[in-house]
């Protein structure tokens, strides 16, 4: 029993061996600077003012009255909300489609998920090119081919985040579809087999067999996106740079410039416990909620 004893303990020592190197960097590069936040966060620190005191909740406080900020907030939930459903809804039936053995399927394939493998940066600014005002925009150009008076993609402060959020539609959906395709190619045909001599047709056996069985890649593809979608920067910074005005203003461009732009670290800092809590918040939800419908459908 000792002899057992000890080289289960050795073999636990091993382990902790190996984990030991990753443990320590995640400790060093994460859960340090995350409680240092944390920290700040109480203080008036800022790179303008190094002899920092503490303040408690006070940058709370200023953060909740700041209308940017709100602004902020409110732009990223509902960028991250339109952009999950729609990348979504789309990337299923095309998955669908290329499951049926096109010929044209490898590639109908490449040309969808060809985008995503292309710099965010690289696609902002070639949009930012197409949306243009100007007269050379060649988006306003096929408007204006059409008898239509040319659009302010870019410019307009209700349109401008829509027209970003269209341009991570056309580089992510593509994304999304390659993994609903792999989801749907591992299913078992003779599931749909059976639900046919039951008499189901098309619809039903997408809602009663393929819904059910791509839980997997639906919880996936749903959890990157919300907490994507609300991490959004560098298509908003090479687009819109957050304007017109504020309107197209994200939690982390708002955080840089609040933290680097304006140098108030600590408001920056109380800024950041904001978002890790939301994006908390928001992974619970979704995971309960997909916890639920995988009771539902076992």
């Amino acid at each position: 029993m000792k002899v057992v004893f000890t080289k289960t303990l050795r073999n636990h020592y091993v382990y902790l061996l190996m984990i030991a190197p990753a443990l320590i960097g995640f400790s060093i590069f994460f859960i340090l600077p995350t409680l240092m936040n944390f920290g700040y966060s109480l203080t008036n620190w800022s790179v303008y003012k190094p002899n920092y005191s503490f303040i408690g909740i006070k940058n709370f406080v200023e953060l909740f009255h700041d209308v940017q900020t709100t602004a902020a907030v409110k732009n990223a939930f509902v960028y991250a909300m339109v952009m999950t459903l729609l990348q979504n809804i789309l990337a299923i039936p095309l998955a669908i489609a290329l499951s049926l053995k096109l010929k044209s399927a490898n590639l109908l394939k490449t040309v969808f998920f060809a985008p995503a493998i292309l710099s965010i940066l690289i696609v902002g600014y070639l949009w930012s090119f197409i949306m243009t005002s100007a007269d050379h925009g060649l988006l306003n150009q096929l408007v204006h081919l059409f008898g239509f008076q040319p659009v302010n993609w870019l410019g307009n402060p209700k349109l401008a985040l829509f027209s970003v959020l269209f341009t991570q539609l056309w580089q992510w959906t593509g994304w999304a579809m390659v993994i609903y395709l792999a989801n749907i190619q591992s299913i078992d045909e003779s599931l749909y087999e059976a639900a046919k001599i039951d008499g189901a047709n098309a619809w039903h056996r997408f809602f009663k067999v393929t819904l059910p069985l791509l839980y997997p890649s639906v919880s996936f593809n749903v959890m990157m996106s919300m907490i994507g979608g609300l991490k959004v920067f560098d298509i908003i910074f090479s687009m819109t740079s957050g304007g017109p005005g504020y309107s197209t203003e994200t939690i982390t461009t708002m955080l840089i410039r609040r933290g680097f732009t304006e140098g108030r670290t600590a408001y920056a800092a109380a800024f950041g416990v904001i978002f890790f809590l939301l994006v908390l918040i928001v992974s619970k939800v979704i995971t309960w909620s997909f916890n639920k419908w995988e009771e539902k459908i076992s």
